[in-house]
């Protein structure tokens, strides 16, 4: 194959023709063709050459060219693509380091084997080109819905040829035991594009919670045009769900639109996903009110939130539990998802038991630390009294408000308090010393001697040591480990440290044992995130 007038406008047309129908962009073939030839001159002439070939983009000319580098005299390795200064000023005037020397070479022949080589080289190009081109292509379809037809299935997995790409539908992300013929239609998730050796991978899926969201806006206008706003989703694939929406237009109801007339709308999505039962539930900002809504159809009497551990506690009637739970508790999973929050579902009889337990509980606590009779412990307990803290230290005003209190009997119930408190204090400080406790501890401000008996118990017994704690391992955490929340217990957890207060007490031990300059603690308490969870690799680090 030479290069002669008779094929230049021929390099043009195959290039036109290979771009078209890869659909990639023509220059990108050229470049390849002329990389392909520099590669088959360079054999020709010699592989240390530095030989570079141009095609004029307009007469398919191909010009061939040697290069040769101007470099410092030490550095000269390659005689045939590099020359020094003094070499290079035969050809030119005022040669510097990194100018160019560009002679023009003949056209080679190209033998049957360069040709070859040639050829799989543009292939090559060509095939990354086209890779590139598919991966920006379905990158920017991440998350939005595709039509395709089954090619085949692997192992369980289907192939779905969706156009310009193969997309893999694994066996985890189909609903339930769907299977699929080849040539079979079928509408999936874009759920991930990723770039891999072997070119673009489309992973798609059908039990993603946002396929049900596009779904619904597919069939739903208001929730195309930005009416409505799908705030959740939860998803027991191929069973039931539980689909949270909002209207931004007090004229519009978001459950009827979503259910539409004769429920036309819901039912289309229905069918989509082969019969899973969808609850639409209108989104809430007040949290125990969505959780209200979230628990539908069962009817729920009180809710009581925890907002630091994110837990949620939800009474319902006695005749309600089985309906709040579902089968197999699918329907407080449900609700758990769509909510964010972990929930416990009681009966009424059961918390009316809890309720006593704690009451009696409180009693007897009062009973025996201020050796009062079980009459005047309950009227304790009934106002709101739940430790010996609160009757010692609160404003005596808040104790006189009780039927039949004065002030003599105000006054002894918080001396009584105190002396207990202080008699308590004691034992545990005793405890904590025959633990091992050092002074430096016992010095430090913050710790009470019950916090000091736990932290003794659990290896604690230095300011050393407290200073090398992580603030998870003294307040309690949540951390998450594939995917699920799992409650990390800490030392001072019983006795209500939060992470902050706990994140603040290693500081400052810390700054004290001169390991940390006063200056960072402001950066270490931005690391801490508000609801006091860390990820795994937080935790290692914490740990270290």
């Amino acid at each position: 194959m030479a290069i002669t007038s008779a094929n230049q406008l021929e390099l043009l047309q195959t290039a036109e023709a290979v771009a078209r129908e890869k659909m990639i962009d023509p220059v990108l073939v050229i470049e390849a063709m002329e990389e392909s030839l520099a590669r088959a001159a360079k054999s020709r002439y010699g592989s240390e050459m530095d030989i570079r070939v141009s095609i004029d983009r307009k007469t398919g000319v191909a010009t061939f060219t040697r290069v040769r580098t101007v470099v410092e005299d030490e550095e000269l390795e390659n005689y045939q693509a590099e020359l020094t200064v003094e070499q290079a000023k035969p050809y030119l005037d005022d040669p510097k380091v990194g100018d160019t020397i560009v002679d023009q070479v003949p056209p080679v022949e190209m033998g049957r084997i360069a040709a070859q080589s040639a050829k799989q080289v543009i292939l090559q190009k060509v095939r990354e080109a086209e890779r590139d081109r598919q991966f920006e292509e379905f990158q920017d379809r991440a998350g939005t819905i595709i039509n395709g037809v089954v090619k085949r299935e692997e192992y369980g997995n289907v192939i779905v040829d969706i156009g310009r790409g193969e997309g893999v539908l694994r066996r985890n992300e189909k609903i339930g035991r769907e299977s699929y013929r080849p040539n079979d239609r079928i509408r999936c998730f874009i759920k991930d594009v990723r770039r891999e050796v072997r070119g673009p991978q489309i992973f798609l899926s059908r039990t993603a919670p946002e396929f049900m969201a596009e779904l619904f806006k597919m069939e739903v206008p208001e929730i195309y045009d930005g009416i409505i706003d799908i705030k959740a989703v939860a998803r027991d694939p191929g069973s039931r769900a539980k689909i949270a929406v909002i209207s931004y237009d007090n004229s519009i109801d978001p459950v009827g639109a979503c259910v539409g007339m004769r429920g036309s709308r819901v039912q289309a999505v229905v069918n989509e996903l082969q019969g899973e039962k969808i609850d639409i539930i209108p989104w809430n900002e007040d949290q125990p009110t969505f959780l209200v809504n979230a628990l539908q159809p069962a009817e729920v009497s009180k809710v009581v939130l925890d907002e630091d551990a994110e837990r949620i506690e939800v009474v319902v009637p006695d005749e309600q539990l089985s309906l709040a739970i579902g089968r197999r508790g699918q329907n407080v999973r449900l609700a758990s998802q769509l909510t964010g929050l972990d929930i416990d579902i009681m009966t009424e009889a059961q918390e009316s038991e809890r309720r006593q337990a704690e009451f009696a509980e409180r009693t007897n606590m009062f009973v025996d630390a201020l050796d009062v009779d079980e009459v005047l412990a309950q009227l304790l307990v009934s106002e709101g009294f739940t430790s010996l803290e609160e009757v010692a230290y609160v404003d005596q005003d808040e104790l006189l408000v009780i039927d039949g209190f004065d002030e003599d009997t105000a006054e002894e119930l918080q001396t009584r308090a105190r002396e207990f408190i202080e008699e308590q204090a004691k034992q545990a400080l005793a405890r904590a010393r025959e633990l091992g406790v050092e002074d430096s501890l016992v010095d430090f401000e913050g710790l009470t001697p019950q916090m000091l008996e736990a932290l003794a118990k659990d290896g604690v017994k230095t300011l050393e040591d407290f200073a090398t704690c992580a603030d998870w391992e003294l307040a309690g955490g949540w951390t998450t480990i594939d995917g699920e929340r799992v409650k990390d217990d800490g030392v001072l957890e019983p006795f209500d440290v939060s992470l902050e207060e706990a994140q603040l007490l290693v500081m400052t031990a810390r700054v004290q044992l001169g390991w940390v300059d006063p200056a960072d603690l402001e950066p270490e308490e931005e690391e801490i995130s508000e609801e006091g969870e860390i990820d795994g690799s937080a935790e290692e680090e914490a740990q270290a």
